[in-house]
């Protein structure tokens, strides 16, 4: 019973992060356009092609943006479950987890896809790091929390 609520937590959490991220994608850096938003993240498997494609395209871009969503919430369950620090200050945990996640998307799992390393734009890796920390790392964050605050649910030490 303990797996199925855990999935469900984190299954509903990807989701809400997932959401609150491209959301904040879309209004905040790309004026609202989502197509353009979910294009380029298409394009990091398909290169050029994502722009020049339909809705597939488009459907590729949110089915990687929710996966990478969702390997981020079951990586900091993993360590939350393990690591009781990370239970402790969401504020202090959200910064360190949203640098972590900024850190490996745009320096290493970017740079490594189609799209290749951007440049350096200081107000745009700010406007990122502090989306992630925000839409992202926080709610994960609350939702372990609280899910491993509960005393029916392993990890607790």
């Amino acid at each position: 019973m303990q797996n199925g609520k855990l999935a469900t937590t984190v299954l509903i959490t990807g989701l809400i992060a997932g959401t609150l991220d491209i959301l904040a994608a879309i209004f905040l850096l790309a004026g609202g356009e989502a197509t353009r938003v979910f294009r380029f993240i298409a394009s990091g498997a398909f290169g050029k092609a994502a722009f020049e494609g339909g809705g597939e395209m488009v459907a590729w871009g949110a089915f990687f943006h929710y996966l990478i969503a969702f390997s981020w919430t079951v990586i900091y369950f993993l360590i939350c479950r393990r690591n009781s620090f990370f239970r402790r200050s969401k504020w202090l945990s959200a910064i360190v987890y949203g640098t972590v996640v900024w850190t490996v998307m745009n320096l290493l799992v970017v740079p490594s896809s189609q799209i290749g390393f951007r440049g350096v734009n200081l107000w745009n890796w700010i406007e990122n790091w502090l989306i992630l920390i925000v839409c992202i790392a926080l709610p994960i964050i609350i939702s372990a929390q609280r899910f491993y605050r509960t005393g029916s649910n392993e990890g607790n030490s």
